[in-house]
């Protein structure tokens, strides 16, 4: 069984339609992107927050997959179908990427062998680690449900907003979803720490070097050692391509790319001891 989460497109912009009286109502699966031979389908989709809705799938077998989901924008509107999905399944294991994504960088033809799925898995999660050291935080978020939470009271108030809650922790959160218990309380399900699968810069960085990881590593999947340009008619001489500098096009990203996410040590600037008041302000500076 496979947990998506789903984010309606309509009109070439995130939508949600519960607002305005619609529904997102079912996901189809197919086997092929011309989309004619359904394996699985799931609906209707729940919503966990503001424009972000969940299906439950069967459990079907590991490999790429194609969906259209269909929902009505509003009350009363005709249905419409969305057929940007394209699912790379089994979710939920902790990857930022997967290993097909891997396979189509390396020019591995789909599907995978259960051998080769597991080789791409082990290079994604070397890289990964690498991301890690670097940001100095996990790149998958932990779930952390607070029960009977009250929200601070607001007219507008919306609940899938953070600042709707009494509940703070020292690092990235989000709230995942909510769930009314009748009195004015809610079970309150919060994502804490990076996404890296949220995150586009993580994953290219992810794919592109478990891709090259894996390109280079003798026996690997898709190993070519460094690739070759031309061999002479007689053996005698092998040319090979040299790899694109950092900046250029096709060059693979520098992990300073990612330098924007990386985890933040508050500490207070040393400074010389303060007259005593009046003569001193009581602002406190630190960093």
């Amino acid at each position: 069984m496979s947990v998506v989460d789903y984010e309606p497109m309509y009109a070439g912009a995130y939508y949600d339609p519960e607002p305005a009286g619609g529904q997102v109502t079912s996901l189809a699966l197919y086997d092929g992107p011309d989309r004619t031979t359904e394996v699985a389908a799931a609906g209707p989709g729940t919503r966990l927050r503001a424009g972000a809705y969940r299906f439950t799938l069967p459990g079907i077998p590991p490999g790429r997959y194609w969906a259209t989901v269909t929902f009505t924008p509003s009350n009363g509107a005709q249905p419409v179908q969305d057929q940007s999905v394209r699912l790379d399944l089994p979710l939920g294991l902790g990857l930022v990427t997967s290993p097909e994504a891997v396979a189509d960088d390396l020019g591995v033809p789909l599907p995978l062998t259960p051998v080769q799925r597991d080789a791409l898995m082990t290079a994604i999660r070397k890289a990964q680690s690498d991301v890690e050291g670097y940001l100095g935080q996990p790149l998958v978020p932990r779930v952390v449900t607070r029960k009977a939470l009250t929200p601070y009271w607001r007219p507008d108030a919306d609940l899938s907003d953070t600042e709707a809650w009494p509940y703070e922790v020292d690092g990235i959160w989000q709230v995942s979803a909510h769930r009314d218990l009748g009195d004015g309380t809610y079970d309150v399900d919060f994502l804490v720490g990076l996404d890296g699968a949220a995150e586009d810069p993580v994953v290219r960085y992810v794919t592109a070097h478990a891709a090259e990881a894996e390109r280079n590593r003798p026996g690997g999947v898709g190993a070519q050692g460094r690739r070759v340009s031309s061999v002479s008619a007689e053996g005698q001489s092998i040319s090979y391509e040299s790899a694109p500098t950092a900046g250029q096009a096709g060059a693979l990203p520098t992990i300073d790319t990612l330098s924007r996410l990386k985890r933040r040590l508050w500490q207070p600037l040393n400074a010389p001891v303060r007259p005593p008041w009046p003569y001193s302000s009581t602002r406190f500076r630190g960093r």
